[in-house]
């Protein structure tokens, strides 16, 4: 984009999405995530128009979008996502620094919620985009991973970012890339004693 051409919405809502990315990973809390939802559902309305293109047969996009519909509709349930620094989970260890756990019921609502047009379709994408732990979902690795989309997308379009947020994740991913290294995360959570489930399972009731 030369200087002084007007920016596309296209680009602006991706340099939305990747602002409010860089919150969620910073300082995550029910208010960055909610941002982060309605940001990333925004950004594929606006490349629908502008390029002809969306992330519908991306399974990450389909569980943020699902998710993104329910909270919408019933923000107080927001209440009910707990927001985790892994450091305060001795017990586990995973790829990710923070976990961003929703009961399962909550899940099974925003599944329940897709049109029943798509729904067949759409609930193995977002079954299979989701870390579940028996009662507990794990939608942090989703989101992570839905990010590398967004920057793969915005490359493939050559689409021209001004922004800070997404220049840092260009920057990580470029790094990755000259290492070899996987840039989607498996978001697996392993534990050093007992059942991950069990440990998880605590979070709703020990963390404030």
């Amino acid at each position: 984009m030369s200087q002084g051409e007007p920016k596309g919405s296209g680009a602006s809502a991706a340099e939305r999405f990747f602002r409010t990315y860089e919150v969620h990973c910073v300082a995550p809390n029910q208010d960055s995530l909610f941002n982060l939802l309605n940001s990333a559902h925004s950004l594929n309305d606006r490349l629908r128009k502008e390029f002809k293109a969306d992330f519908f047969s991306v399974k990450e996009f389909a569980a943020i979008k699902a998710l993104r519909n329910l909270f919408h509709h019933q923000d107080e349930l927001l209440s009910e996502v707990q927001v985790v620094a892994a450091e305060r989970l001795p017990a586990i260890a995973t790829d990710l620094l923070f976990l961003c756990l929703v009961q399962r019921p909550l899940v099974e609502r925003a599944i329940a919620g897709i049109s029943s047009k798509y729904r067949s379709e759409q609930e193995s994408l977002v079954r299979a985009a989701l870390k579940w732990y028996g009662n507990v979902v794990n939608i942090n690795p989703c989101i992570f991973n839905f990010a590398v989309h967004v920057h793969e997308r915005v490359k493939s379009l050559g689409m021209q970012l001004d922004c800070p947020a997404h220049a840092a994740f260009k920057q990580s991913y470029d790094r990755e890339e000259r290492n070899g290294h996987s840039h989607f995360v498996s978001g697996d959570i392993s534990c050093h004693a007992g059942s991950v489930e069990a440990v998880l399972k605590t979070v709703f009731a020990d963390v404030v």
